[in-house]
């Protein structure tokens, strides 16, 4: 059945039907998705806050001239902010560098803290690094601990078991990303945003991120930033309820997507991770080279050539998203709470419909 027909059904849990039909891996019926490199349609022009973000401050965050990006909307969802790859050349580099490198590193939380001796989870680089630099192209080679990877959490650490956030696990929030997503934020007219939690996912083909709403921030003033490396996806947003069908979009390597007002707290989902559109192994924003000349006070480092080639490696068959919050509106604070240890369960993948398709264990489909 297709998409199109699907989405007219509504009624019970339309957005349940459409995910499994993106789900698919022979669902070829991509005609329905909105592709904002060329669009049209429901898609509208949004406009941006050009004067909130110095060209200096965007080239610092490796960023074009917030003059020259371009932002889109969508009919029917107000507040949702599409920016496609506003990155300069090479600069989507060092945001892969540190999502696979630093930002698994100790104190922050990923899901093999909850499975493994933290021995073990202190060097997830170091010890795959040689293993993904050598990997061929067959499917039953075992698998790194990076590409065991599920999910990281920056900042206040998300607990999976609670939904909640809270004021006794919390970690110093990475300074570079912390900038990023404060410009972004500015040009879509939100200045003072601050990022105080982060929820990195990390995709490989088979994996999926179940129906869910972003709501555990204790103000929903504020926007979610989402940021895409790597392979492309379809993403899937839809309504207040579960019964109203979503709006299924491309995201591809560098796009930049943001939920803010009444798009804040609607339905959304990954259904499925798409090979590179290009049919080359890499985007080809990823093959440009950093420039030689960073300007002063930039977030944005070199990577090695060798650090590069094992990014490129696992990002042959994989994406990296990067979701960033402000959880607590200026002067707020957490309600008391006990008896919580900040971990919760991680998220599972598996390419099985009877495994309900899940990554994050709260947001089962």
């Amino acid at each position: 059945m297709a998409a199109a027909t699907l989405t007219r059904e509504g009624g019970e849990d339309a957005f349940r039907r459409l995910f499994r039909f993106y789900r698919q891996r022979d669902a070829s019926d991509l005609r329905g998705v909105v592709d904002f490199s060329a669009p049209g349609g429901q898609v509208f022009r949004s406009q941006l806050s050009i004067s909130s973000v110095s060209d200096q401050d965007a080239y610092r965050a490796g960023l074009q001239p917030v003059s020259q990006w371009k932002a889109y909307g969508l009919s029917g969802y107000p507040g949702f902010i599409f920016i496609p790859n506003p990155f300069l050349p090479g600069c989507q580099r060092h945001w892969v560098k540190q999502c696979l490198k630093l930002y698994p590193e100790k104190p922050n939380v990923c899901n093999l803290d909850l499975h493994m001796a933290p021995e073990k989870t202190t060097d997830l680089w170091g010890q795959s690094k040689e293993q993904l630099r050598r990997k061929g192209s067959s499917k039953w080679e075992p698998r790194s601990l990076l590409e065991k990877l599920r999910w990281v959490t920056l900042g206040y650490h998300y607990n999976w078991d609670t939904k909640k956030y809270s004021a006794n696990h919390h970690t110093p929030f990475p300074s570079d990303l912390a900038f990023l997503s404060e410009q972004v934020a500015a040009a879509c007219g939100f200045r003072g945003f601050q990022a105080q939690a982060g929820i990195l996912n990390y995709y490989h083909f088979d994996s999926s991120l179940g129906i869910h709403v972003d709501e555990s921030e204790l103000d929903h003033s504020r926007p979610l930033l989402s940021f895409s490396f790597g392979q492309s996806s379809i993403f899937l947003l839809g309504g207040l309820k579960r019964e109203e069908a979503p709006t299924a979009m491309f995201m591809h390597s560098g796009d930049i997507m943001v939920m803010s007002g009444f798009s804040r707290l609607l339905y959304h989902a990954v259904p499925r991770v798409l090979p590179n559109p290009e049919g080359t192994a890499l985007p080809s924003c990823l093959d440009q080279a950093l420039s030689s000349d960073l300007p002063v006070g930039s977030v944005i480092e070199h990577s090695s050539d060798e650090d590069w080639q094992v990014c490129a490696k696992y990002l042959q068959s994989s994406r990296i998203n990067m979701t960033i919050r402000q959880v607590l509106a200026e002067g707020q604070k957490f309600p008391e709470e006990s008896g919580t240890n900040g971990k919760g369960q991680a998220p599972s993948e598996d390419s099985s419909e009877n495994s309900k398709a899940k990554r994050h264990k709260p947001n089962t489909v």
